[in-house]
């Protein structure tokens, strides 16, 4: 008999009980590409009729969404291939909470339009009490365009050649700057600037000077540069992008600049990212002289810019709730992290599993050179590819032939997680060879 013809229906597939409820969390389009590929199997007698049904359930996708969560074990605290920072618990709930009909622009007590994203906003002027006015957009870049499309377009903005700088995938200052119109003055060499270098620049056509911390890199030697409260000593305002989104000085990152040391040392404005050392979601916040920022949100370009209602709710339970995961990881204590790596390097010992120290990184272009003490539980080499293959996914990275599973950037909760992925991975792909020491 030709196996095609034993091949089931659709219709008779798609009504097996476990298919159907699928359909309402997945959709039927996926539910129907897992049946397609399945009578397919069946076709081709990689697998019999009756099991089609039962090859279609394990076809199908755990979400909606080809995004997967992963196990992030690099040691990079804010890591941009895997999403920088994620969110807290109370962020997640918030998000859940927003995803369906919500007031994020009516007011219930009048029934009239409101003030979209009030409470998020609020909660922005509380946590940095220095700026007289905050707003919040897509992201980092997005506060710094709005900022130069709304106060310089058509004009010029005096910026340091060593500050001309280049972040992740080719994203470069300059050129967004000069895409909104605005010129560009440059004063000052690759490694030093003087105040005079600013002064000399500055006429009619200028309107503020930029401020760019170099967060992604590092000049040594014979440098100098020009401090927030001298630049503001000038006729124009002081614009200062921070990047990294630390709202308050922080014990283990001094020379990372924070808006509101920024803002008290006179800049006008402060723009930063949400996503980074805040530990929110992605998005961009512009904090500082209420006029600036009143006429910036009123700005027609702001618009193209505005968040959505899951990045307001998310960041305002992120100022509001506990401790999000990032400045958790920050202040992690290496003694408490080599006992998370010694006990599972004992539940792995006939892996030759060890527990080794290890160095973290902030990530995320922020504190460039800042090694973060930590603790890794080192595993044969030959195991990080299949453990990306694993559920969830679990990214490591492998350094003088081992791969280092760094415990930083693993919450204590995921430790069980942790160890059923290596051992599916040592199931599937056999016994590697034992960890050199």
């Amino acid at each position: 008999m030709d196996p095609r013809r034993a091949v089931p229906r659709t219709d008779r597939v798609l009504a097996d009980p476990r298919l159907t409820a699928a359909a309402v969390r997945l959709g039927e389009r996926l539910v129907k590409r897992a049946v397609g590929e399945a009578q397919e199997a069946c076709r081709s007698g990689r697998i019999s009729a009756d099991h089609v049904a039962d090859d279609a359930v394990a076809r199908l996708p755990a979400s909606a969404t080809s995004l997967r969560p992963v196990l992030n074990a690099t040691g990079v605290v804010v890591h941009t291939n895997l999403g920088r920072a994620p969110l807290s618990p109370a962020a997640v709930d918030a998000v859940t909470r927003a995803a369906g009909t919500t007031d994020v622009e009516l007011d219930l007590t009048t029934g009239q339009r409101g003030s979209r994203g009030a409470g998020a906003l609020a909660a922005l002027a509380e946590a940095v009490p220095d700026a007289g006015g905050v707003h919040v957009v897509g992201n980092g870049a997005a506060a710094l365009a709005l900022a130069a499309r709304g106060l310089a377009a058509g004009r010029d903005v005096v910026l340091a050649r060593g500050e001309m700088v280049e972040i992740g995938d080719g994203f470069r200052i300059p050129e967004l700057l000069e895409s909104l119109g605005v010129g560009l003055r440059e004063v000052g060499t690759t490694n030093r600037v003087r105040l005079t270098d600013y002064a000399d620049a500055i006429d009619d056509d200028v309107a503020f000077v930029l401020k760019v911390h170099p967060s992604n890199f590092r000049v040594s030697g014979f440098v100098s540069a020009v401090p927030v409260e001298e630049l503001a000593k000038l006729p124009v305002p002081v614009v200062a992008d921070i990047g990294s989104g630390l709202l308050a000085p922080h014990p283990r990152l001094p020379d990372e600049p924070d808006a509101a040391g920024t803002l008290r040392a006179g800049a006008a404005l402060v723009t930063a990212s949400g996503d980074k050392l805040l530990g929110g979601p992605q998005a961009g916040l512009l904090l500082g002289d209420a006029d600036l920022v009143r006429r910036l949100r009123r700005h027609p370009f702001a618009r193209a810019l505005r968040v959505d209602k899951l990045t307001l709710a998310a960041l305002e339970a992120t100022l509001r709730g506990p401790e999000p995961p990032v400045p958790a990881m920050l202040t992690a204590d290496p003694a408490m992290l080599r006992r998370r790596a010694e006990d599972l390097a004992a539940e792995l010992a006939d892996l030759g599993a060890q527990a080794v120290d290890s160095v973290g990184a902030v990530g995320g272009g922020g504190a460039p050179g800042v090694e973060l003490a930590s603790a890794a539980v080192a595993l044969p080499s030959a195991l990080a590819d299949p453990l990306r293959a694993t559920d969830p996914p679990v990214v490591g990275h492998v350094r003088d032939g081992r791969l280092l599973l760094d415990l930083l950037t693993v919450p204590e909760e995921d430790d069980a997680v942790l160890v059923a992925a290596v051992r599916a991975c040592d199931r599937t792909a056999g016994r590697a060879e034992p960890v050199e020491g």
